[in-house]
């Protein structure tokens, strides 16, 4: 297949107050492709372990294509924390498997079938997973579809000014949510002004097709060149929300993928994203009306 989408970064054990589930950025934006009915890739690492091998046997089970090379690190685990309104904390472990994912002939073959990837700030913390990633992009075909999405993603100060920028000029999309902005806006100079002049600003100095703002229960926007769409955020009952904004992402590119336009793809992506936020950990099962 030739329109494979990939989730590219750490893929990890969460290890939550009800117990352990797997996780990581990447692996729920595959999966929650796949639930969309497109061809879905996780390109991670894990250790030569028994979690490692649990979640290359989770993704078996789940049916989610993967390409996991085994390396001489632990496994990566994060302990969350969720707070009284269920936003999450986390403890990231650092020097594991997902920091040393190499780049292989095969990762460069799968980067040639690749339409869309989405990739975040996290797994380039590391100078080894930081060169793959770059490596895998810059194989990627670019046609005027294809999608190269950027989830800022910003966990523990594991980023850097040079990180983000070389991200942002690599990708067509930016995903960011509004603490993040406000982070990148003081980190790059331009702190002081409008949130929507802030999301401009950023269209035009990366010549994005798209910038996706997420601002939790104020709704999110949708910016592309000389238009925005906004969507309210539904009222629902939390139950966490790890992985809502994975689910936002991989709906909103599954449903751009599949023709959809801006406004409907944005709204069958914060439809999903209240229904994750109503179950517990990052990858539920989404219900059909969702996904068709």
């Amino acid at each position: 297949m030739n329109d494979i989408v990939v989730g590219m970064g750490e893929v990890l054990w969460d290890i939550l107050p009800e117990g352990r589930k797997m996780g990581g950025a990447p692996a729920n934006f595959a999966y929650h492709v796949s639930q969309f009915g497109l061809p879905a890739c996780v390109v991670s690492a894990v250790g030569v372990d028994s979690l490692g091998k649990e979640i290359i046997e989770n993704f078996t089970t789940k049916g989610i294509t993967h390409l996991i090379a085994e390396v001489p690190f632990p496994t990566g685990t994060i302990q969350v924390e969720v707070d009284e309104n269920g936003i999450p904390q986390y403890d990231i472990k650092d020097n594991v498997a997902w920091d040393n994912i190499p780049f292989t002939p095969h990762l460069e073959a799968l980067a040639k079938k690749t339409k869309a990837v989405c990739f975040g700030s996290l797994a380039q913390r590391n100078e080894v997973s930081r060169d793959t990633i770059t490596r895998f992009l810059e194989a990627m075909p670019r046609t005027d579809d294809s999608l190269v999405v950027f989830d800022v993603n910003l966990r523990c100060n594991l980023y850097s000014e040079q990180t983000l920028s070389r991200s942002m000029s690599h990708c067509n999309v930016l995903k960011i949510n509004d603490e993040e902005l406000d982070i990148v806006s003081r980190m790059f100079g331009f702190p002081d002004i409008d949130f929507h002049d802030k999301c401009w600003i950023l269209l035009a100095k990366y010549n994005l097709k798209m910038l996706i703002l997420t601002c939790g229960i104020k709704g999110s926007y949708v910016f592309t060149p000389g238009d925005v769409s906004f969507q309210p955020t539904p009222t629902v009952e939390v139950a966490d929300t790890v992985g809502a904004g994975d689910s936002f992402t991989a709906a909103f590119i599954s449903s751009i993928l599949k023709g959809k336009t801006i406004a409907e793809a944005h709204a069958i992506a914060v439809r999903t994203s209240a229904y994750v936020c109503t179950q517990k950990g990052a990858m539920p099962v989404l219900p059909s009306h969702l996904t068709a």
